[in-house]
């Protein structure tokens, strides 16, 4: 595939460590937006709809939705996602020097209950 000026731009921006940090955070607000938008549309509801089963506006829905916005809370992508019978999974991945590979890391439940009563 042809590298387009554009392509050619970010290349050269992401050698900035900060640049780098900020575009990969853009691109984790965007996923969340443009995965609870497909589930709500999967599901056949329109943010109106979705608001109103929620029992909130149609703009706080459309906040939700936004790539802009990073006032997520996990009880409230619960009561989203329960309401769009989906579930809410979040992954911690180790940073890699050189941003280009991550290796996922995950804990099984038990494991989860082991250090949580370890640390009591």
């Amino acid at each position: 595939m042809k590298k387009t000026n554009f392509d050619r731009y970010l290349k050269q921006q992401m050698k900035d460590p900060a640049f780098a940090t900020r575009f990969e955070q853009a691109g984790e607000a965007w996923d969340v937006a443009v995965q609870l938008a497909a589930l709500r549309q999967q599901a056949g509801l329109s943010q109106k709809e979705l608001a109103h089963r929620l029992r909130t506006s149609q703009q706080h829905i459309s906040r939700l939705e936004s790539p802009g916005y990073e006032g997520h809370s996990l009880a409230n992508l619960r009561r989203v996602a329960g309401v769009l019978n989906a579930r809410v999974r979040v992954s911690f991945e180790p940073q890699s020097n050189n941003n280009k590979s991550v290796k996922r890391t995950s804990v099984s439940r038990s494991a989860k209950r082991g250090a949580t009563r370890n640390q009591k």
